[in-house]
């Protein structure tokens, strides 16, 4: 009995894998580009980067319209699951937001009102992680850090 119930277990874990390879590889394939106004929305525009090594860029966007910053990291290449981030932090006002977990093509988007404020941000894409502080202000010099964990 146990022997059977393991066989069974086993062709199903198999089917499984099939059918989500196939599943993947068809939405992998038919990805539209992403870009950081598809992610954080059309009135935002690209006012700072980083690169994630070669894995893909974290991305520092605003709207003026309503003084937010949001924050985007996109894989350069996507395709399977990897571990991933994107978070922005306003230290005058300590608002932060953030998102982590693991995703095919983008982490993101990450909202804070910004208007007038230094912000630090950043990323990663599996063990490669990307900082910047005192981002995008005229007070202060901005301080970029790159970690291969």
């Amino acid at each position: 009995m146990r022997i059977t119930r393991n066989i069974a277990a086993a062709g199903a874990l198999t089917a499984l894998a099939v059918g989500a390879t196939t599943a993947l590889s068809t939405t992998a394939s038919a990805a539209p580009n992403v870009t950081p106004r598809t992610v954080c929305g059309s009135a935002y525009k690209t006012v700072n980067s980083v690169p994630v090594g070669s894995l893909g860029t974290v991305y520092l966007t605003y709207n003026s319209s309503n003084g937010k910053n949001c924050v985007a990291t996109i894989r350069a290449n996507p395709g399977t699951v990897k571990n991933m981030s994107a978070y922005i932090y306003v230290p005058d006002t300590d608002e932060w937001a953030g998102d982590f977990g693991n995703y095919t093509s983008y982490a993101g988007p990450a909202y804070v009102y910004g208007r007038g404020y230094c912000v630090s941000w950043g990323g990663n894409i599996d063990n490669v992680y990307v900082s910047v502080e005192n981002s995008n202000c005229a007070a202060r010099t901005e301080r970029r850090v790159t970690e291969v964990r």
